[in-house]
């Protein structure tokens, strides 16, 4: 009968992990708390305000042209196989922007751009202190070329006019825009003039709150650099040296792209999913207060990305946007940028996304099943040197450095180190976060379906409770509990036959950290992408099956048993922290002496 034994690097690695995992649930709700402001915005949707920094010019220029009674509104409409545009003469707004390839939750027609809960307007400098919003401009249309190319035309004043041209290449998902400020005057000069871009982002997932979390307005500055807001309360900040920014609705995105560096932007972002009064139609409103210059002829141009937030088409395109894709840091995103991704791209090319996700999962198992190995080795060795480690115990209770030293001399002589039970599950932390970026990331699980999951980048329902359970969500999810069983299984294996008596752990009840890990996983991976809990369910479940082939088939305890004795009549060779560590005990235990004579 296996003897039982409480593993304190073990023990401590759990809580490590649980508290990593707390932590990196709710960070956003830390955040919101900490961006929170003091200003309550009574109704959050109503229509932007984009002349909030433009001066009323309506009696500072005498030359202003009035606006043109007999003005009728005009839609035009600009689209290729991917976008449709509809673009108002009326301030030369975007109406409604469509993404003709997807849907949302609710099998409806994908917006971007939708029900006049976006901005996209210019302030222009026209005088000393003067500056009028193209806004309040009547335009003329002239279709230079069917549902590709527009020219808006405004006048101003008697001595100027504005020219705007929108062009949409076939197939592409980049809108052009061109701007041109005409002026009679040749001695007039204008440096810049202001873009006031903003929108309130739709619900387009199942999980408002999930979709949240990966909601979020990021930039790129200074050619390879990227950084982002806070994605939950409200944030704003002033930004200099930047190539693009991105208004990304997690699966979705609309990134203006920069001809060059430009400094003194204003951004912010605000989250609406916790308003209540908005039914949970809308999940942030992004706004960007962006100054462009103009060249020597008084033109500018830029350019804006509408679709999928998918990193291998943002790649395409070398201009660092796929940096807008949120792929984790350090070692993290490399490991999704160098492995997982690719790795996942070939597999998706010849099977279906849910037998991906397996055999991506298999492979990675595979891949460190040594560090597995390594982990039940020092299991087996620390559980064979229990009795020795007991009788130390009770032979020196009184004198923990005396017991110390003892320790790690039978720790040396044996070839045993507990650490090397820690050490693998250490190493394999970074693939843990590395896939727990990964799937939220994939934009090709989004409505891919795999058994009862009808959409693997959002949670698999398996029945709709009618109330809402806190932290826990208003349904049950299948693939969650399965993960959940599978890590109770694994838990109890490596640890439910060697638990000590709380009275023996210092109060610590190891059942109740047994079902701790389970818990967690079921309410947090709830509302979690079902892919996610495929993946770890899988894991869980190969992991199971490795420790058996392992314990039954590899690992033979009395010849490891023999193999501690034959270590224990070798010589002692310390080298190391080991030695130093040995070192410093026994210079401890002589200044104890000392100080006792």
């Amino acid at each position: 009968m296996e003897e039982n034994k409480f593993d304190p690097l073990q023990f401590i690695g759990f809580l490590l992990i649980s508290a990593i995992l707390m932590f990196w649930f709710y960070d956003n709700q830390s955040n919101y708390i900490e961006n929170q402001q003091e200003v309550v915005i009574e109704n959050p949707i109503e229509k932007f305000d984009d002349n909030s920094n433009a001066v009323n010019v309506s009696e500072q220029n005498s030359n202003r042209v009035e606006l043109d009674e007999k003005f009728t509104e005009e839609i035009i409409t600009l689209e290729n196989d991917k976008i449709l545009f509809e673009i108002s003469t009326s301030g030369a707004t975007i109406n409604k922007l469509l993404l003709k390839d997807f849907n949302n939750y609710n099998d409806e027609p994908l917006y971007l751009v939708n029900d006049n809960k976006s901005i996209f307007s210019y302030n222009i400098p026209i005088g000393r202190n003067s500056v009028i919003n193209s806004r309040d401009l009547n335009f003329s249309a002239e279709i230079i070329k069917n549902k590709s190319v527009l020219k808006l035309t405004a006048i101003i004043d008697m001595q100027r006019s504005l020219e705007l041209t929108y062009s949409l290449e076939e197939n592409s998902s980049i809108l052009d825009f061109d701007l041109k400020l005409n002026d009679s005057d040749r001695n007039s000069s204008y440096d810049e003039l202001e873009l006031i871009w903003g929108k309130d982002s739709f619900r387009n997932s199942k999980s408002i709150d999930y979709e949240n979390r990966y909601t979020a307005l990021s930039y790129g500055f200074e050619g390879e650099k990227d950084s982002w807001l806070s994605v939950s309360g409200t944030s704003n900040k002033n930004i200099n040296n930047v190539n693009w920014i991105s208004f990304r609705e997690h699966f979705f995105s609309s990134i203006l792209i920069l001809n060059n560096e430009t400094n003194n932007i204003e951004i912010s972002s605000e989250d609406l999913a916790s308003n209540e009064t908005l039914d949970d139609k809308f999940t942030k409103r992004f706004k960007a207060n962006i100054p462009l210059s103009l060249d020597s002829n008084n033109n500018l141009s830029y350019r804006i990305y509408y679709g999928p937030t998918d990193y291998e088409t943002l790649k395409e395109y070398n201009l660092t946007l796929e940096n807008s894709v949120d792929m984790g840091w350090g070692i993290f995103g490399w490991l999704n940028r160098f492995i997982f991704f690719p790795l996942f791209s070939f597999l998706t090319t010849y099977f279906s996304y849910g037998i991906s996700i397996i055999l991506m999962t298999i492979i990675v198992k595979v891949s460190i099943s040594p560090l597995t190995y390594k982990s039940y080795l020092s299991q087996i060795k620390m559980k064979i040197l229990k009795p020795e480690l007991e009788v130390i115990n009770e032979k020196f209770k009184d004198d923990a450095m005396k017991k110390q030293q003892e320790t790690m001399k039978l720790y040396t002589k044996s070839g045993a180190n507990p650490m090397s039970g820690c050490l693998p599950a250490f190493l394999q932390m970074p693939i843990f976060f590395a896939l727990f970026v990964f799937f939220p990331a994939a934009f090709s699980l989004r409505q891919k379906s795999f058994l009862w999951a009808d959409d693997l980048s959002s949670y698999d329902s398996i029945l709709d409770l009618g109330f809402y359970i806190p932290l826990y969500g208003d349904h049950i999810s299948l693939f969650p509990i399965l993960a959940s069983i599978s890590i109770f299984f694994y838990t109890k294996m490596t640890t439910g036959q060697q638990m000590m008596p709380a009275s023996q752990t210092g109060g610590v009840n190891m059942k109740v950290i047994m079902y701790l890990m389970p818990l967690m996983m079921l309410f947090f991976f709830n509302n979690y992408a079902s892919g996610l809990s495929l993946y770890y369910f899988i894991s869980n479940l190969l992991t199971i099956i490795l420790m058996l082939i392992i314990k039954n088939f590899i690992i033979d305890d009395n010849k490891i048993l023999s193999q501690i004795e034959e270590n224990k009549k070798k010589p002692i060779k310390v080298g190391g922290f080991r030695a130093r560590l040995q070192k410093a005990l026994e210079e401890a235990e002589k200044q104890k002496k000392s100080r006792g004579k």
